[in-house]
């Protein structure tokens, strides 16, 4: 019996297990008699050597939470634990037949090859498998009869996001193939945005592929690796950033379109070395993400200093005068404009001047003023004769109101324009009819009417009021 051991003993058993026949014979599989007969060696020898051969066989491991059940166990109680079933068998049975087939196989071959100098060992070899891993072939030889065992012999551990063929369970034979696709974590960014996948595939373009995402392999697609680069077993992040056409508002200036794989507003001014002064700033903002037929405003705001030569205007100097006419003004001296230097602080936006602030002002020249005389006399009041009829007229021509002005081009009580009161001097009174007085108007109707022969000048009321033509 097996005494179970403590903790700390690390599950290694002092006792050597013992080997039986069945053992043996199980080791070697349907061909043993032929075998041992080759080797010239019948079964009580062959375990004597293969004891003397290996010394101590390898200690059994055990499952943690079969360790209770199997403290009773010894290695000769596999017939009872075997007759239990494949439900029914407890991790010790379990570790019994993993010892078998992996430890005592290998101790058999080893003192079969002693024996025969590798004749019969060849018989013993199970199978040759060939293992392809990513398109990787590699030949194993081992005694394991499912896919699982193989590997496990060829020391390949298959990952949760691996494709395996055949299944771990399934039957291999000599000469038979097993396909192992290695999953690998794949995050793929496309214009920024993140997305993470499991692909079997070795390239990046075969990653693509498999995510049904080929159309980004065509046209002017920017990739961070390329295409035939291999996607390593530990993952990869690729970046992917698709062509489009913008159109670029830059300041004043006209707009033009702009073929870019760039990302956002910054990247894009980046890739064309396109600079921004302190006060100039993207109106989508710097981070604004970049689709085909995007439009980028760039607002150009900039300071300057500048200095101007201006010209001061010479200042009026008004001199009224009581002896010239009212409404007469006489230059006694045109005076001399003078010269001086401003300092401004200009504000353009997009090569518009939105803001101009005067800093300093510096006089070079000073200005002389312009003299001016004016008269303040006023008209002689005419003297002025049928002022009944002129009164009648005024009366049909503007219901007697002298200082009418409708905005007609027709002005007083007589109506006069503007061309006919100035022709005949009616200025020397006021600019326009309507501000001159009853009296003023009467006597420039008076030349009118002297000069023409008659009142035809107001063909309407006069013809109304029997008015001579």
């Amino acid at each position: 019996m097996l005494d179970w051991p403590s903790e700390a003993d690390n599950l290694d058993f002092s006792p050597e297990p013992e080997v039986t026949p069945q053992d043996v014979l199980a080791a070697l599989g349907p061909d043993a008699d032929e075998l041992m007969r080759q080797a010239n060696v019948d079964v009580e020898e062959l375990i004597r050597l293969i004891n003397a051969e290996t010394t101590m066989l390898p200690p059994i491991v055990l499952p943690t939470d079969a360790a209770p059940a199997a403290a009773a166990h010894s290695v000769s109680s596999e017939p009872q634990a075997a007759a239990a079933g494949e439900d029914g068998e407890d991790g010790f049975v379990s570790a019994i037949k993993t010892w078998k087939k992996r430890f005592l196989r290998g101790t058999v071959l080893a003192v079969m090859i002693t024996l025969t100098g590798g004749g019969a060992a060849a018989l013993a070899m199970n199978k040759s498998v060939t293992v392809d891993v990513d398109g990787e072939l590699q030949t194993v030889r081992s005694y394991g009869d499912t896919v699982g065992e193989v590997l496990e012999d060829a020391g390949i551990a298959v990952g949760t996001h691996d494709a395996l063929s055949p299944s771990p369970q399934a039957q291999v034979g000599d000469g038979g193939v097993i396909k192992l696709e290695r999953g690998r974590q794949f995050t793929l960014v496309v214009d920024g945005e993140s997305r993470d996948s499991w692909v079997r595939a070795t390239t990046v373009r075969e990653a693509l592929s498999q995510l049904g995402l080929n159309h980004l392999s065509t046209g002017g697609t920017w990739f961070s690796a390329p295409l035939s680069g291999e996607v390593p077993l530990d993952g990869m992040r690729l970046e992917v950033k698709t062509e489009k056409t913008i159109t670029l508002f830059d300041g004043g200036e006209d707009p033009r379109e702009v073929t870019t794989n760039a990302v956002t507003a910054e990247e894009l001014l980046a890739e064309l070395k396109i600079g921004l002064g302190k006060q100039d700033k993207v109106e989508e903002g710097a981070d604004f993400t970049l689709t085909d037929g995007a439009e980028v405003h760039v607002n150009r705001t900039g300071e300057s200093v500048v200095k101007k030569t201006e010209t001061i205007e010479p200042e009026v100097e008004t001199i009224y005068d009581d002896e010239l006419p009212k409404g007469d003004e006489v230059v006694e001296d045109e005076g001399k404009p003078g010269e001086k230097i401003v300092t401004y602080r200009v504000t353009k936006e997009n090569g518009e001047v939105v803001d101009r602030e005067e800093l300093s002002s510096e006089v070079v020249t000073e200005a002389e003023d312009r003299v001016v005389r004016v008269g303040t006399k006023e008209p002689d009041v005419p003297a002025i004769g049928d002022g009944a009829v002129w009164d009648s007229l005024a009366q049909c021509e503007s219901t007697g109101n002298w200082s009418i002005n409708t905005g007609n081009g027709y002005y007083g009580g007589l109506q006069f324009n503007k061309q006919t009161w100035d022709a005949y001097g009616g200025s020397q009174y006021a600019a326009y009819p309507h501000e001159a007085s009853r009296e003023q108007q009467i006597a420039i109707a008076t030349k009118l009417r002297d000069a023409r022969g008659g009142y035809g000048a107001w063909p309407h009321c006069s013809s109304q009021l029997g008015l001579p033509q």
